[in-house]
């Protein structure tokens, strides 16, 4: 029997995330996931109730840093389930992205093409240089949805507990076992941290982090400079 939208849990990491969070669960209720676990990294905001009204069917408090707050969501996790999808608090899910996994059942991992919520000409080149990444380097980024197999991901024993690049580092461990598949989707992505410095100042920014790491700058150093 196929898998259904209902097999897969959504974990949403987020912190003073008040004004978004409700976008990404309700995102996630439309799509037919099963459990949407909200894991707040100490918010001054109301991140955890705009979470609780917007639907989010397990929320839990956890110290901050985003593979600190994933594993913590992971372990809420019902055995039941098939896959686990990571969303960002600041994206959401097309209303058919969860059936597109169903309909790939022998998949492992993957990523969805993204959305940027700007009508500017260079979005478009952003997420056409981003989908790339994931079909060249084998290299999706936590911004475009990863989901993974619950099996897999409990043999991987998680993410790693760093503050930055905790997405590098598992899509690393899993492009050895298998291609990561890129579906459609989209997820739609916040333009806001393009707008904050500029769309070219961002994405050479984010591709100066991405050498460091490569050339084992410390991901707490990395956080420090991604602020």
């Amino acid at each position: 029997m196929g898998m259904t939208p209902a097999e897969i849990s959504v974990v949403i990491p987020a912190i003073n995330e008040e004004s978004s969070i409700a976008v990404a669960v309700q995102s996630a209720v439309r799509a037919g996931a099963g459990e949407i676990i909200v894991v707040d990294g100490g918010s001054q905001d109301d991140t955890i109730g705009a979470a609780r009204r917007a639907g989010a069917t397990k929320i839990v408090r956890s110290l901050p840093g985003r593979g600190v707050q994933l594993n913590s969501g992971l372990v809420l996790v019902d055995a039941h389930q098939r896959v686990v999808l990571f969303l960002h608090a600041d994206n959401a899910l097309d209303p058919n992205c969860l059936e597109q996994i169903c309909d790939r059942d022998e998949l492992i991992w993957g990523a969805f093409r993204q959305q940027i919520d700007s009508p500017a000409k260079i979005f478009r080149w952003i997420e056409r240089g981003n989908a790339m990444r994931v079909q060249l380097r084998r290299m999706p980024f936590g911004d475009q949805a990863v989901f993974v197999r619950k099996t897999e991901l409990d043999r991987q024993g998680g993410f790693e507990e760093i503050p930055l690049m905790e997405d590098v580092v598992l899509s690393r461990r899993l492009r050895r076992i298998a291609k990561p598949a890129l579906l459609r989707g989209p997820v739609h992505v916040s333009a806001r941290r393009w707008q904050h410095r500029g769309p070219i100042r961002q994405s050479l920014r984010n591709w100066w982090i991405q050498l460091a790491f490569a050339v084992g700058v410390s991901p707490q150093r990395l956080k420090q400079w991604y602020r």
